[in-house]
């Protein structure tokens, strides 16, 4: 079930789970609300039992309480480090340990790094044991300015990264994030679950844009755009994407990535498996 909201911190309550991801950053200044963006992606993917999912914000001391009885701690902030922008760096915990200091912090500039030196401080002994820290580079943190295009992509693979190596292990079978196949006549294959979810005017467009597929439902046939006939009894929608992608495409099957921002499924196209 997708968490659309967290209940307000209780600085004495235990929230106990096996992985707690957090996004910091301000949602209002470009790039610098990667974060805070990442996590709403991961709830709309479906946050599974024993994870918890935080905006956090620039609220690093309510970070902190959120850490108490979490197993495995993720954050994911921004980074200007005058690296090439969308640039991922992978901090685990033991290269943390040297934080800068705690005196003379104001609140809007709390992030991820005060965040762990106070979570040390609050919670001594109860502090995490596996903590890991993904920053991205930031290209325009500009008040009001939308995700620079370095960014989203670096973002999508943060998230393909947190979800096999934090978050699959904990959801059941059958429920891992969303997978499509493309057929060798050209095909795009959608599962019925993603199908029915995402598509239930049973149409779409198709759009060949910054080296993926999207595909974006429409509200039925009468809009015009390609249909998506079923496939198996089960369910399963079959749409024809070949001219769209002129007639090259990665034969088998591929994750894909809801975006909700757009209302598209988005699919990596990967040349390795080329159509002939």
């Amino acid at each position: 079930m997708t968490r659309l909201h967290e209940e307000p911190i209780e600085g004495t309550e235990v929230h106990a789970c096996q992985v707690l991801v957090v996004g910091c950053g301000n949602l209002l200044r470009g790039d610098d609300g990667v974060g805070p963006v990442l996590v709403r992606h991961l709830w709309e993917h479906g946050v599974p039992d024993g994870a918890r999912i935080v905006d956090g914000g620039t609220a690093g001391m309510e970070v902190a309480f959120r850490m108490r009885g979490a197993r495995r701690v993720v954050l994911v902030d921004a980074a200007r480090t005058g690296a090439t922008p969308g640039t991922i760096y992978r901090v685990p915990g033991p290269a943390v340990a040297d934080l800068p200091p705690l005196g003379g912090l104001h609140t809007h500039s709390f992030r991820w790094d005060h965040a762990l030196a106070f979570a040390h401080w609050l919670l001594k002994d109860a502090y995490p044991d596996d903590v890991t820290v993904f920053l991205i580079e930031a290209e325009r943190v500009d008040p009001g300015a939308e995700l620079s295009l370095a960014v989203r992509q670096a973002m999508e693979k943060v998230i393909v990264l947190i979800e096999d190596d934090f978050l699959a292990g904990l959801r059941p079978p059958g429920s891992e994030r969303p997978r499509v196949e493309f057929t060798e006549d050209g095909y795009l294959r959608l599962g019925a679950d993603l199908a029915a979810r995402r598509f239930p005017g049973d149409a779409a467009v198709a759009v060949r844009r910054d080296g993926e597929l999207w595909l974006i439902p429409l509200r039925g046939p009468q809009g015009g755009g390609l249909l998506l006939k079923q496939r198996t009894p089960e369910g399963d929608r079959c749409v024809l994407v070949r001219e769209v992608l002129d007639d090259r495409f990665p034969v088998g099957t591929h994750p894909a990535i809801w975006d909700d921002t757009n209302g598209a499924l988005r699919v990596p196209l990967q040349a390795e498996r080329w159509s002939p």
